[in-house]
């Protein structure tokens, strides 16, 4: 039996998330486009060495320590800028 994943389920509620979801090909461009990379680099920066540990929490259904960091890099004009262009890159609904 699957176990529940709060984080990703959430994510599979969002109409545009999910079709990113379940198009593969979308999703790995999107990953590898040069605003995803400075998005990781900036919250590489921001935790310090605790992303990893963040993520791992994340995978065992508490997101809130990585919700924190992507929220810190975000806020910054640098990530603000970044995710938005990559909101616009997304596929639409």
């Amino acid at each position: 039996m699957e176990q529940p994943h709060p984080p990703l389920d959430a994510l599979t509620k969002d109409p545009r998330a999910a079709a990113l979801l379940k198009d593969r090909a979308a999703l790995e461009s999107l990953l590898r486009s040069p605003d995803a990379q400075a998005l990781l680099r900036l919250l590489e920066q921001s935790a310090g060495g605790g992303l990893q540990t963040a993520a791992d929490a994340a995978a065992r259904g508490d997101a809130a320590p990585l919700m924190g960091l992507v929220r810190s890099v975000v806020e910054s004009r640098e990530g603000a800028a970044a995710a938005e262009r990559l909101r616009e890159r997304a596929p639409k609904d």
